[in-house]
C-alpha cells in the first residue's frame, strides 16, 4: 500500500520538526515536506499534491482559517488543524471544522516536545482518519459547486412533537468522533424546541466542548450546553459531555440527571460513547433513541447493542454521508442498528419515530 503523503504547514520550526518525526516514524505515512506559511504551502500543494495537510491556525502572511477556506473552495483535501488550547483557539478551531477541516490536534502549552511526542499515536490516528475522508471530501466539493449554481435551500426543520409524552418521557443519545461536530450541528439545528432531552458524547479534548456547545446554542432552537454534574435532564435541551469527563445518565427520584465521571478512559477515550450508552441501557432502555454518527474506531458499538437489547430504538449514519465510517459500521456489525440513515435525513426520521410512538402512547392512554 502506498504511504499517506503529508504536508506540514506551521510557522514554528520546532512543531514542523516534531510532526515530521512523528509522521515518519509510522509505517504507513511520510512527511513529504514542510512549509512555514501559507504562501510557501500553496506552491508545495500544487507541486506535490499531498494526501493530507496539517495546518497551523496562527501564521504570518495569511492565517490558517483564511488559507483553509481557500483550500476547501479551490483544491479540497483532508486538513488536520493544529490548534492552541486557549479560548480564542477553541473558537477558531470550531470555525475551522465548520469550514471543512476533518479534525484537529492541540499544541501543549508547556514542554511542546514532550507533549506532542506523547500524542504521537493520536496524531497518527487522526491523519489516517483524515486520509479515509479524502474521497468524501472530493465528492462533497462537487455537490457544493452544483448547489452554488442554484439558490441555496434553507434548512428544513423537523416537525414538532406537540405531544407531551414523547417530549418528556423519551431521551436521545448521540455518539460521534471524527467529523461529528458538523454532523451533530446538522441534526440539532433541525430539531424543534419541544424535542426530548439529548445527551451527546463527541470525542473532543477539554476546553473545546464548551466552545462547541456555545456555537450550537447560537444556531439551534433547543438549548445546547456543556453538561454539569447533577443537573436535571430537561426536554428541549442538549447536554454535551465535557472534554475531560465521561457523561452518564443517572436518576434522582423520578428525574433523569446528568452524571460526570473521572474514571479511566474507555476505548482510549474520555468522554467515551461506550460509557454514555451503557448508562442509557441501565437507566432508560426503551425510552431512548440512540444515534451513532461518523467517527474512527469502535467506541460505543457494544453498548449501543446493549441499549437495543434493553429496548432502545437505534439509528446509525450511513457510509455515504460519514466523514469516517468507523463507529457506525462497528455498531451495525454488532447488530445495534434498527435503521441506517443518511445525515440529511436523521433529524426528520428521528422526529417521525417519536411521533409514531407518541401517537401509539396517546391511543393507549
Amino acid at each position: 500500500m502506498p504511504k499517506i503523503r503529508v504536508l506540514i504547514v506551521d510557522d514554528s520550526a520546532l512543531i514542523r520538526n516534531l510532526l515530521t518525526r512523528i509522521i515518519n516514524s509510522q509505517h504507513d505515512m511520510e512527511a513529504i515536506g514542510t512549509a512555514p506559511d501559507p504562501m510557501v504551502a500553496r506552491d508545495m500543494i500544487k507541486a506535490q499534491n499531498p494526501d493530507v495537510l496539517t495546518l497551523d491556525i496562527e501564521m504570518p502572511k495569511m492565517d490558517g482559517l483564511e488559507f483553509l477556506e481557500k483550500i476547501m473552495r479551490l483544491r479540497p483535501m483532508p486538513v488536520l488543524m493544529v490548534s492552541t488550547l486557549t479560548e480564542k483557539g477553541c473558537d477558531i478551531t470550531m470555525r475551522a471544522l465548520e469550514l471543512g477541516a476533518v479534525d484537529f490536534v492541540t499544541k501543549p502549552k508547556l514542554d511542546i516536545t514532550a507533549g506532542l511526542t506523547a500524542y504521537a499515536d493520536e496524531i497518527a490516528e487522526k491523519i489516517r482518519a483524515a486520509h479515509l475522508a479524502r474521497g468524501r471530501i472530493m465528492r462533497q466539493a462537487q455537490v457544493n459547486k452544483a448547489i452554488a449554481k442554484q439558490e441555496a435551500p434553507g434548512v428544513m426543520p423537523a416537525m414538532g412533537l406537540s405531544n407531551r409524552f414523547a417530549a418528556t418521557e423519551k431521551l436521545i443519545f448521540i455518539g460521534a468522533s471524527t467529523g461529528g461536530t458538523e454532523a451533530i450541528r446538522q441534526i440539532l439545528e433541525r430539531l424543534p424546541v419541544d424535542s426530548p432531552a439529548i445527551l451527546i458524547t463527541q470525542h473532543m479534548p477539554v476546553g473545546f466542548t464548551k466552545s462547541f456547545a456555545d456555537r450550537l446554542n447560537q444556531v439551534c432552537q433547543i438549548t445546547v450546553k456543556e453538561a454539569t454534574h447533577g443537573e436535571r435532564v430537561l426536554p428541549g435541551h442538549a447536554y454535551i459531555a465535557p472534554g475531560d469527563k465521561h457523561l452518564l445518565l443517572s436518576k434522582s427520584g423520578a428525574n433523569y440527571i446528568c452524571a460526570l465521571s473521572d474514571d479511566e478512559p474507555v476505548n482510549r477515550h474520555r468522554p467515551s460513547v461506550e460509557v454514555l450508552f451503557d448508562s442509557g441501557a441501565r437507566h432508560a432502555g426503551k425510552n431512548i433513541v440512540g444515534i451513532m454518527l461518523t467517527g474512527m474506531g469502535k467506541d460505543g458499538a457494544v453498548a449501543m447493542k446493549r441499549m437495543r437489547d434493553a429496548g432502545s430504538y437505534n439509528i446509525c449514519q450511513d457510509e455515504a454521508s460519514c466523514v469516517v465510517f468507523g463507529m457506525p459500521k462497528e455498531a451495525i456489525n454488532a447488530g445495534a442498528a434498527h435503521e441506517i440513515v443518511g445525515l440529511d435525513f436523521i433529524a426528520t426520521r428521528l422526529m417521525d419515530h417519536l411521533l409514531e410512538i407518541g401517537g401509539r402512547a396517546a391511543i393507549r392512554v
